[in-house]
């Protein structure tokens, strides 16, 4: 019996190695993404529109576990432009962005530094599902998530 166990542990394994050989490195290992683009200004993070594109998938997933958790079921949500244009405000970052922008560009751009600080490898998604957690207000959850971003990118 301790044999067979030992066999099929084995072969678990084996597959298990397989189906992972197949995954990008950068997954694996938790390193930031080779696509990834390289900045080495806020300002240039916040006006790029292909990190605002996934930075939106990104926000909403992260909006979306911390809805979850909190209601107790699994859910879906959107986090608005209003609430991320008022986090991006509340963070300071609003004069990085052009004067002219409206509150869908501010919440692009919110999204933007979010997705990079992701890609980047500076935060995980449950890091940010945690912070969202501790605060009362989701605006300033938000805003300490840029907050945070920012800083650890050293930009």
């Amino acid at each position: 019996m301790k044999r067979i166990r030992i066999i099929i542990r084995k072969k678990l394994q084996k597959n298990f190695v397989r189906r992972m050989s197949n995954v990008p490195k950068q997954v694996r290992a938790g390193k930031r993404f080779n696509f990834a683009p390289t900045h080495k200004t806020v300002e240039d993070v916040l006006k790029d529109h292909d990190l605002a594109a996934l930075g939106d998938a990104y926000t909403n997933l992260v909006y979306s576990l911390y809805l979850s958790i909190r209601i107790g079921k699994p859910t879906g949500a959107k986090a608005s432009g209003q609430l991320l244009s008022k986090a991006l405000k509340q963070a300071g970052l609003r004069v990085r962005v052009s004067p002219r922008s409206d509150r869908h560009r501010q919440a692009d751009a919110a999204e933007a530094l979010l997705a990079y600080a992701w890609l980047q490898g500076h935060t995980t998604i449950m890091e940010s599902v945690q912070t969202l957690s501790t605060c009362e207000r989701v605006v300033d959850a938000f805003s300490s998530l840029l907050v945070e971003a920012k800083k650890r990118l050293g930009l």
